[in-house]
Formats: C-alpha cells, structure tokens, sequence
C-alpha cells in the first residue's frame, strides 16, 4: 500500500468525494461508469458498503459492493490514473472480502469488461471465470465488449 493512503468506509455523504475517481478511472469508450445518482441509489440499498481510498482528504480510489444472504457483488472497484499499479485496488479488494467474511459472506463475485487491466489483479487475489456474456458493455459508436463473471470463494 502506498504510504499516506487511508482506505476508509463511507456511505451516501461520500458520493461526490469518489465521483472524480469514476471520472479518472472509466474511459466513456467502454460504458462502465455509474453516475452519482446510480451510486446514492445502490448505498441506499440494505448490504451496500462503500470503501475508498484517500490521500490528504482526497479520493484516488474506491469500491462500491452489496451482499445479499451468503453472496457479495463487487459492483464498482477503481483508482484515479495517477495512483494506478501502487496497491490501491488491491488494498480496497481485501477490504472487500475482509467485510464480506466479517458479514457471513461466503463468495464474492464481480463482472469485468474482456481486456480490463483489472483481470490481472482479480487472477492473483483467487478470482476464476465462471460465465461471459457476450456484448454485455455499449460504449462510445455503439462499440461491444463481453463482460466476464468471476468469483472467490471465501
């Protein structure tokens, strides 16, 4: 983890706080951001937890997850360009899955974009493909990418 970086819980009061990172992270040729109103609405939800990272009062990262019963969906995971390949993700990853044991949870799943740098980082934390669909992200010029589903039993 890179020093001076705090990953920290947050909740609805935070939204605009991350918003920025959603900005740095999720190139629009892809199609994968939430909107601030998407993000308020899913915290609003029972099970919903949202972790990010900071560095002096500022964002440079977070992740947005849900668990219901004995499954936890990581929804969103994502650091600003400028913080990328120093632990960040992967810091906010176990945070994730540390809550998720805390919480009974017995699997984490996630869906990510075909070619996404993150495959990487999912692969050596224990993450295996369970399913593709085809298509799945619409981006800029209608553009089409397969959308990956991974899981960690825990």
């Amino acid at each position: 983890m890179i020093v001076g970086v705090d990953i920290i819980p947050g909740g609805i009061r935070d939204v605009d706080a991350i918003m920025p990172v959603m900005t740095s992270a999720f190139d629009p040729i892809y199609g994968e951001a939430w909107s601030s109103a998407q993000c308020a609405g899913m915290l609003s939800l029972p099970g919903t937890i949202l972790f990010w990272a900071r560095k002096e009062n500022q964002a440079c990262g977070f992740a947005l997850a849900r668990a219901v019963l004995d499954e936890c969906e990581l929804l969103l995971i994502a650091t600003t360009s400028e913080f990328r390949g120093r632990g960040i993700g992967k810091g906010l990853l176990h945070a994730v899955i540390d809550w998720s044991r805390t919480n009974a949870v017995k699997r984490v799943i996630l869906e990510v974009r075909s070619g996404n740098s993150a495959l990487e980082l999912y692969q050596s934390m224990g993450f295996t493909e369970i399913g593709r669909r085809e298509n799945y992200y619409i981006g800029l010029e209608n553009r089409r990418f397969d959308a990956l589903t991974m899981q960690l039993n825990i």
